[in-house]
Order: C-alpha cells, then sequence, then structure tokens
C-alpha cells in the first residue's frame, strides 16, 4: 500500500474555514479504512491543543530569507491517523487562520506557508518518508517547487511524486516579488516556466508546473479551469498541463452527516419515515426567529461563505421576486461585509420571511440541512460543493447552478438545475422546484431519491490510491 503524506493549510476536527478542512478530514480516515499509511501536515493554529501530545521533531529551525524561526511539531492520531501539527507561534498563533478578523489576508501569508513547506521536507527526511506526497491549495504548492528546484539534487526525494490538488482555482498565492528573498528562494525562480505571473510571484502556477499530477475535486470543475471563463488567467498553463489533470469528486463523510444518526438537529429520521424532519423545520424556523406559521409554507436554507462567488448577486438581482414568493429563507454564513449588510437589510425588510445569522456555527448548519425544504446554491462556480451532497443525504431538495460538482451530483430526479448566471435563470429554477414542493406525492419520491445517493469517500479514496499507485509505478 502506498505511504502518502498529506500537506494542508487546514483540517477538521482542529481548523477548518471551508471544505478544506472537510476533505482533509475525511480523504485521509477514508484512506487509512483502505489500509494505505496516511498522515497529515499542517499548522498547530491558536486554539488546537496539544497539551501532552508527543513531540515529533523538536526545535525544527528554517531560515527564511533573514529571519530565523524555529517550530515544535507536535503528533496528534484522530481516527487512526497521525496529524502532524506545525507549532511555530509567531506565524500560526493569531486569530485568524489566513486573515484577521476583518477579512484582510495576513501580509506575511507566504511566509507562513514556506516554513511550512521547509518543515514538510524536514519531516520527510527524519520522520515520515512517503512514497508519495499529496499537497492541497496554494498553501502547499512551495513543496513541489522546493523539491525540484532547491532540493532537485536530494536524493531523499527522488522517486518521490508529488500530487497538487486544486480545491479553488480562485485562490493562488499572488505576491509581490520581494516575497521571493523572504520565503529563502532565489530571484531566478521568477520566470514564466516556474512562479512570473504578471510580474508577481505566484505559488499556484509554480505547484501546477512543477508537480507530477494535478487533480480537482471534480470532473466538471478539471475541465472548467481550461476555460478564459474560469481559468483565472492560469487557463494557458493548465492546458500545458492537461495530461496531468484529473478530477475526483468530493465525498462526503456520512458519519457527521446522516439524519438516521446526526445529534445535532431536533429529530432523527429516515428515507423510510420522513415525519422528524417537519420536527427540524419548526427547529429551525425558531431557531431563526420566523413565525411558527411559516411551518406550512417552503423553508429555502443556504449556508455558504458570503462571497460573489456563492451567487449572493443572483439573490440581490431578484431580492424583490423572491421576498414576493410564498416561501421562507434562512442563510447562515459569515464573509464579505457588503454581502453581510445586503442580507441583514434583506432580513429587516422582511423579518417574518426572512432570517439571517451572520456567523460561522457548524451545529446551525446541520440545523439548516435537516430543516430546510430546499437548498440554494446559485454559485458563479463551485468547484466541487458539499452542501448540496448533504442537502441530498437529509431530503432537502437542491436547486443549483450547473457548474462544477454542482452539475456532476445533481440531476432531474434529485433536484433542480439552472445554467445562465442570472437572477431570473435562478428564480424560473426556483420556482420549478416550488411548483413541485406543491405536488404530494412527486415531492417526497424526490427527496427520497436524493437520500439514497451515495457519494461516500469510498469511492474517492479508491481513485486517489489509483492514482498513488499509477505515479509511483
Amino acid at each position: 500500500m502506498p505511504r502518502v503524506l498529506m500537506v494542508a493549510s487546514e483540517a477538521t476536527p482542529f481548523a477548518k474555514t471551508g471544505g478544506l478542512a472537510d476533505v482533509i478530514g475525511a480523504l485521509a480516515p477514508a484512506l487509512a479504512a483502505r489500509g494505505e499509511d496516511v498522515a497529515v501536515l499542517m499548522p498547530r493554529y491558536r486554539g488546537i491543543n496539544v497539551e501532552g501530545t508527543p513531540i515529533a521533531y523538536q526545535d525544527l529551525r528554517v531560515r527564511l530569507g533573514v529571519q530565523d524561526y524555529t517550530a515544535n511539531v507536535h503528533c496528534v492520531v484522530e481516527r487512526k491517523v497521525p496529524y502532524f501539527l506545525v507549532d511555530c507561534p509567531p506565524l500560526y498563533d493569531r486569530d485568524g487562520l489566513y486573515g484577521d478578523p476583518g477579512g484582510e489576508d495576513y501580509p506575511d501569508n507566504h511566509v507562513r506557508f514556506a516554513m511550512l513547506a521547509r518543515v514538510v521536507l524536514t519531516m520527510i527526511r527524519y520522520v515520515f518518508r512517503p512514497d508519495v506526497i499529496h499537497c492541497h491549495d496554494w498553501q502547499a504548492a512551495l513543496v513541489p517547487i522546493l523539491k525540484r528546484t532547491l532540493f532537485a539534487g536530494d536524493p531523499t526525494f527522488m522517486g518521490m511524486p508529488v500530487v497538487l490538488t486544486i480545491h479553488n482555482l480562485g485562490y493562488q498565492g499572488v505576491f509581490p516579488p520581494a516575497a521571493l528573498a523572504e520565503m529563502g528562494l532565489d530571484a531566478s525562480l521568477l520566470t514564466p516556466a516556474c512562479l512570473e505571473f504578471f510580474g508577481k510571484v505566484n505559488l499556484l502556477k509554480g505547484g501546477i508546473l512543477l508537480s507530477d499530477a494535478i487533480t480537482t475535486v471534480s470532473p466538471t470543475y478539471a475541465r472548467e479551469i481550461q476555460t478564459p471563463e474560469l481559468g483565472f488567467a492560469l487557463d494557458g498553463v493548465l492546458k500545458t498541463r492537461r495530461d496531468a489533470i484529473r478530477g475526483i469528486l468530493n465525498g462526503v463523510d456520512y458519519s457527521e452527516w446522516d439524519p438516521t444518526t446526526d445529534p445535532l438537529i431536533a429529530a432523527k429520521y429516515s428515507a423510510a419515515n420522513l415525519a422528524g424532519k417537519r420536527d427540524c423545520k419548526k427547529d429551525l424556523l425558531a431557531a431563526f426567529d420566523l413565525p411558527a406559521a411559516s411551518l406550512e409554507r417552503p423553508l429555502v436554507g443556504m449556508v455558504a461563505r458570503l462571497a460573489g462567488q456563492k451567487g449572493f448577486d443572483l439573490i440581490e438581482q431578484a431580492a424583490a421576486e423572491l421576498a414576493a414568493q410564498d416561501l421562507s429563507l434562512v442563510v447562515l454564513g459569515v464573509g464579505e461585509p457588503k454581502w453581510q449588510q445586503f442580507l441583514e437589510d434583506l432580513h429587516a425588510a422582511h423579518p417574518e420571511k426572512v432570517g439571517v445569522r451572520i456567523a460561522y456555527d457548524e451545529s446551525l448548519a446541520h440545523k439548516v440541512e435537516a430543516g430546510a425544504d430546499i437548498f440554494l446554491m446559485p454559485s458563479l462556480y463551485e468547484p466541487c460543493g458539499l452542501n448540496q451532497i448533504y442537502s441530498l443525504r437529509y431530503g432537502t431538495v437542491p436547486v443549483v447552478r450547473a457548474t462544477g460538482g454542482l452539475d456532476d451530483t445533481i440531476d432531474e430526479s434529485t433536484g433542480f438545475k439552472f445554467r445562465e448566471y442570472t437572477g431570473a435563470a435562478m428564480m424560473d429554477a426556483l420556482r420549478r422546484a416550488l411548483a413541485v414542493y406543491r405536488e404530494p406525492e412527486r415531492w417526497p419520491a424526490m427527496m427520497r431519491a436524493g437520500m439514497s445517493r451515495d457519494y461516500s469517500w469510498n469511492a474517492s479514496a479508491a481513485r486517489y490510491s489509483g492514482l498513488y499507485r499509477r505515479l509511483m509505478e
């Protein structure tokens, strides 16, 4: 079985800002369950308790530019997977993972994740020697760059392929040229064949060019990122690596997301007995301070990062028509101040129909999945998406834009899709859903069809295992 070291900036249950953490926290145990020897390396952020845990490497020293850093690497085992947590307080002991509470990125993020990459290479040499290194997103993209440049002649890393998974091409790790020296890199790497990107440093670009294989989190997204529309100016670079790109659909962790066992929802239910879903709807309405009388009208739920990518501009376009429909809407999320204010204004204008919670709340996210009738995901792009898959299992019918993993996971028997990125197209799909909601036989049949779908990690983990083996050969 391949021995795999995953490198990521976040993973449940230790630190999470989005779907990346869910993927790492579920894929690693799924690989371990298949017999793979897998470990994860990530930063130890503030709030991660490592008291009393063994130290895998003490006083690991790294020089980046003119700065010296020291880290201790703790080992915590979670679901039979060892997590190596890099404890370097000057870089990781902060309020946020990537930025301050106001949403501004930390200006030294390039140094923070250059440190992570350098620790990876030291850990491989002395602690955990893998057959394959699996890096996730731009925060880990410096690993293949270092391996193929500064450490190109080091026999420790020869014959050790690197997989780079792109979870969201919209985030690339772009920094000014001065960042090279601050990361301890030579200026010769600032070329179109490596890191140069419109005069700046692009870490994800370098990772794409220098990794042995590239994966994305759905087959459709693998195709979309090679187009000008969704390539974020890297479509040309990606086309040069088209033979190395594969789309492997994310799975979901049904031990955490299943209405038959979920401890966070008001009542358990199943496809065979849907009665508990009404109790969950009642509980959700109360959680958002919506009137109990709303129980008889369809309830639309959203759990999303409040960003343009998630389609909130379409909600804004269609706000008047949306409010005129016989439905209630609940939205949970945090993000850009513009969209937070828009949602708060929408709630203020329609307090009896619109509930808003500006927060990251895992427990409430489960309540939305269980209590809503319809789950709305009108994304501009969606590499994979997890909430629409959670929604299927909870019998909450998705209305989605046909992009990325949304297009791969929802069909006419389980939900409703629209293609044109307009508020009108979104409302057309939502009206189609509302029409079926009023049909007492069709709607439960659609709920049960979704609940029967299996998007567990078993199939995805098998595809990753196959990729690792092919690379080793």
